[in-house]
């Protein structure tokens, strides 16, 4: 009875009321190593490893000398004019129908086709593939590599685009009614203001972010992963700042747009909105679904 009457049992009794730490419960698997590598081969890439994938993409960026950054991004600038050209090109030759809108702006998607598959650097991809790297490693020389790189590339994506708004608009190469729908094309774009301008650059910017996502698992639909994702932004009319630089710029040259409105009304507000979009939002979202697993010892997300 005396030992019943001691203080010894409650603490003990206390302790065990509380409650247990959560922990992740961890699933075997009843494959063997062979069957799991079959598995993995012909199944989805597990997020951890498309981001494995995209932050080496990045380092690998944030460490190439800048004259390849310059003249990869001038070429991207070029190529991207293919957009507006083809887009303008197919308004011309279809007919006047309901459906032409949705057909026409399948031209948006050339020049990212070509771009991309080229492996050019083009600043809208790099939103995300510079910004995952930072993340990883948060120091200001990571952050000076990665303002670097965009600034290189952005400048040079923009030189690019003046070159070929240039070398169309005074060149000659192409009937006045070509040229005219490419203006056309920069016109619409130009009715947004400022805010609308930098939403819509927001949206261009996170599904641009999202593409360079879903190359990797792409595989043999690489192609139809860039026309899905640039057509919705071309039919949405929402706005890329390489892109509409061209579209800006030939109004520019044509004397329609003064620079100042090119530079306050379009160049700040979508660039900004697509470096939020790209890197704020989608960049944040992926990184923090992946960043239990990549710092706890699981980088590709493969059972332990």
């Amino acid at each position: 009875m005396t030992e019943r009457k001691t203080g010894t049992s409650r603490p003990a009794r206390r302790k065990a009321k509380r409650p247990a730490k959560a922990e992740t419960p961890h699933v075997e698997s009843d494959l063997t190593g062979s069957e799991i590598k079959e598995v993995e081969e012909h199944g989805w890439l597990p997020a951890p490893f498309v981001y494995q994938v995209v932050r080496q993409e990045g380092l690998r960026e944030l460490s190439r000398p800048a004259t390849a950054l310059w003249w990869s991004g001038l070429a991207a600038g070029m190529l991207i004019g293919l957009s507006v050209l083809v887009e303008a090109i197919l308004h011309l030759h279809l007919p006047d129908a309901p459906w032409r809108f949705l057909v026409e702006n399948l031209g948006y998607s050339v020049g990212f086709v070509v771009v991309i598959l080229s492996r050019h650097q083009l600043f809208t991809e790099n939103t995300l593939t510079a910004i995952l790297p930072l993340m990883a490693d948060p120091k200001r020389a990571t952050l000076y590599a990665v303002l670097r790189l965009w600034l290189l590339v952005a400048g040079a994506n923009l030189a690019g685009a003046l070159v070929f708004a240039g070398f169309w608009t005074f060149g000659g190469l192409v009937e006045g009614e070509t040229l005219e729908a490419m203006r056309a094309i920069g016109r619409g774009m130009m009715t947004n203001d400022w805010p609308a301008m930098f939403v819509k650059a927001i949206a261009a910017g996170f599904l641009m972010a999202s593409l360079v996502w879903l190359l990797p698992s792409a595989q043999g639909a690489t192609l139809w992963a860039i026309v899905l994702v640039t057509w919705v932004i071309a039919a949405g009319e929402l706005t890329h700042i390489v892109a509409g630089g061209v579209e800006a710029l030939l109004l520019l040259l044509a004397g329609e747009l003064p620079i100042g409105d090119a530079l306050w009304r379009f160049a700040l507000p979508v660039l900004l909105g697509n470096v939020v979009g790209g890197s704020v939002l989608f960049g944040v979202i992926v990184y923090a679904q992946v960043k239990e697993e990549v710092t706890q010892g699981n980088p590709l997300g493969h059972e332990r």
